[in-house]
C-alpha cells in the first residue's frame, strides 16, 4: 500500500499548521480541539520549519512546568523533519519512523504539503493488507 492510500482512506483534505510565533498555549489547545497528536509549523504559509508534537510539548512542561506554555511554538518544535511522498510505500514509512523514533510524518507532493500520517495510519493500513492477504490465501487454500 502506498502513502496516498492512506491519505484517501483518511479522508484528510487539510493539514493542521500553526506559525513559528504561535503561544504553546493555543498549539496545546488546538491539538485538543481537533483530537490530533501533532501540527505542522510553516514558516512563511508553504515551508515546512518544524513539527509540534506532543511529545515535544510533555518533554518542555517537564523541563520549565506549566510556564512553557508562554513560549512560541517554534521555541519547542522538532526542526529536523522528515517527510514523505504519496508513492512511497507502508513498509518504507513504517521503517523510516522507527528507525527516527517519531509518530508523525508529512507527505510532500512536488513541493506541496498534501497531507500527515501518524504510525497508527501506517500500522492501520498495514493491518488492512496482511487481512487481505490472510484473505487471499484462505481463499487460494480452500479452493475459491
Amino acid at each position: 500500500m502506498q502513502v496516498m492510500q492512506i491519505l484517501k482512506d483518511k479522508g484528510q483534505t487539510s493539514v493542521v499548521t500553526v506559525t513559528p510565533d504561535t503561544s504553546l498555549a493555543d498549539v496545546v489547545a488546538t491539538l485538543s480541539a481537533k483530537r490530533i497528536g501533532a501540527v505542522v509549523v510553516l514558516s512563511d504559509g508553504h515551508n515546512v520549519a518544524g513539527i509540534v508534537s506532543e511529545r515535544d510539548i510533555v518533554r518542555e512542561v517537564a523541563r520549565r512546568g506549566a510556564a512553557c506554555l508562554t513560549l512560541k511554538a517554534s521555541d519547542v518544535m522538532t526542526r529536523e523533519i522528515k517527510c514523505c511522498g504519496p508513492m512511497d510505500s507502508t513498509d518504507e514509512v513504517m521503517e523510516r519512523m522507527t528507525a527516527g523514533r517519531f509518530r508523525h510524518m508529512p507527505v510532500r507532493d512536488k513541493g506541496e504539503m498534501i497531507g500527515v500520517i501518524s504510525i497508527g495510519d501506517v500500522v492501520k493500513a498495514r493491518l488492512a493488507e496482511l487481512h487481505m492477504e490472510k484473505e487471499a490465501l484462505t481463499g487460494m487454500i480452500m479452493g475459491n
